[in-house]
């Protein structure tokens, strides 16, 4: 009979402990996906911050491109800090297609490629997308983790009682993807 409670005793310890690593590794896990996307966050807001300076400077040149100028300055039109998190990320994938048709237009205004601020934003601009991609990588490698937490059994179980909810991936559009393949 002893030895029946000590075993009781020692599985529901250990059911105790699985479960308590289970919560924190969840908590951890939540906490790394929301760490990354404050850290993708500060250069997608450097890159939101960019855009108006690009389109006065494209807009000098580029007087009969005023239709993707003005798609441009509508979708940028809002607060970027009143934005949710799937917001945000949903209207800089939309940014960086509009960008790219803004790089591609700038193509055929020989005197635009040679304007000195549009070489620096340019550069500027260059930089802060490179810092995305970067941070993009880290943000969905923890989002992954914390996908996979919630997909395998047990931790799925402690995930769906715990309220742990599955993360989106960032992911650059169809458009990007064939731009970018190009570039290489």
């Amino acid at each position: 009979m002893e030895n029946s409670l000590l075993l009781y005793l020692i599985i529901c310890g250990v059911v105790v402990i699985l479960f308590v690593w289970g919560y924190n590794y969840g908590v951890g896990l939540r906490n790394l996906v929301q760490e990354a996307f404050a850290t993708m966050d500060v250069y997608l807001k450097k890159r939101w911050d960019l855009v108006p300076n690009l389109i006065e400077v494209v807009k000098n040149y580029a007087q009969h491109e005023k239709t993707l100028l003005e798609e441009l300055t509508k979708l940028r039109s809002g607060n970027y800090n009143d934005l949710s998190a799937q917001q945000k990320l949903d209207t800089n994938v939309q940014l960086g297609q509009k960008l790219m048709r803004v790089m591609a237009v700038a193509e055929n205004y020989p005197d635009l490629k040679a304007n000195e601020s549009y070489m620096l934003l340019m550069k500027q601009l260059s930089a802060v997308e490179e810092d995305i991609a970067n941070a993009r990588k880290y943000y969905n490698g923890t989002v992954r983790e914390l996908n996979t937490y919630l997909d395998m059994f047990p931790t799925n179980l402690i995930g769906q009682m715990f309220g742990f909810k599955k993360a989106q991936m960032f992911a650059i559009s169809d458009e990007q993807r064939r731009t970018k393949e190009m570039d290489l």
